[in-house]
């Protein structure tokens, strides 16, 4: 079981000035402790349930790019980037950047998009959710393209590249590794078994059903089921203990995850990073 950290607050103590020192520390204090991955909400404002829209948010890629180039071992990826935020073309570049930068360490997390409040005060295009997912799937198929050194023109429903260019190439193989968020049983995990190397689910009692609802997509697909990294996202609170970590652990290892993520309401914490660290070496 690998355990990886998600930063989804940069509210921190001290305000503005020290959020690039804290938001360092945490970085490399993660890198350090030998946790798999680290993670940041691709958002533009904050979203309901971690704050208010107005509390601090960094852009996502600029701020994974930082962490890239304070840390050495540690993946980094957006938990997840909306597909109506960047043309798929102009996305696939930054991930493509961010992978080259870090020396092989990008995740191409995304997903279907859902926040139409920033959306909206931003003025970003935010099409009905059929639509979305049509994006979503020429966005993948895009990705897959660019990757793979195809230049020839790509005409989609809903984009049009001429010369799909990616230079310089990935430096991972065969590509960054592509995860799409959410447990839409219809459409999102069809197109995980399709398209990715792993999904993102959240610890809800309705992950296991999740779980067997992509094992179908994957048999209809041809896609062996082991082939996708399944990872999940829990909440780690001021108040969480180890024992309680461990129990989440525990439980959705049973379920065939292999990897929990932490969403860390609090990742300025001094105990944060530790009790991760802790649990990492425990599930090593």
């Amino acid at each position: 079981m690998r355990i990886g950290i998600q930063i989804p607050s940069f509210t921190y103590p001290g305000g503005q000035e020290r959020i690039a020192p804290t938001f360092a520390r945490i970085a490399r204090d993660a890198d350090q402790a030998g946790l798999a991955s680290l993670w940041v909400m691709d958002h533009f404002f904050q979203i309901r349930g971690v704050g208010a829209a107005e509390e601090p948010m960094l852009e996502g890629y600029s701020a994974l790019s930082y962490a890239a180039a304070i840390t050495e071992r540690i993946t980094l990826g957006t938990m997840v980037t909306g597909v109506v935020y960047r043309h798929p073309g102009i996305l696939v570049k930054t991930v493509t950047t961010l992978d080259v930068l870090s020396g092989g360490r990008a995740w191409f997390g995304v997903g279907a998009a859902w926040n139409a409040e920033e959306s909206a005060g931003l003025g970003v295009p935010f099409p009905p959710v059929s639509e979305r997912f049509e994006q979503l799937e020429e966005t993948l198929r895009i990705a897959k393209r660019m990757w793979s050194g195809d230049e020839s023109p790509f005409a989609g429903k809903h984009y049009t590249l001429d010369r799909p260019l990616n230079s310089p190439p990935a430096v991972s193989r065969p590509h960054p590794r592509i995860l799409v968020g959410g447990g839409g049983e219809k459409k999102t995990l069809r197109l995980v078994a399709r398209y990715a190397d792993a999904t993102n689910l959240f610890d809800t009692p309705e992950l296991p059903h999740k779980l067997d609802v992509l094992r179908e997509h994957c048999a209809r697909e041809g896609r062996p089921y082991g082939d996708i990294e399944k990872t999940a996202l829990a909440v780690l609170t001021a108040r969480s203990t180890a024992g309680e970590l461990e129990e989440v652990v525990g439980r959705l290892g049973e379920h065939g995850v292999d990897q929990v993520i932490f969403s860390c309401r609090q990742p300025h914490q001094p105990h944060t990073v530790p009790l991760l660290a802790e649990l990492a070496a425990k599930c090593a």
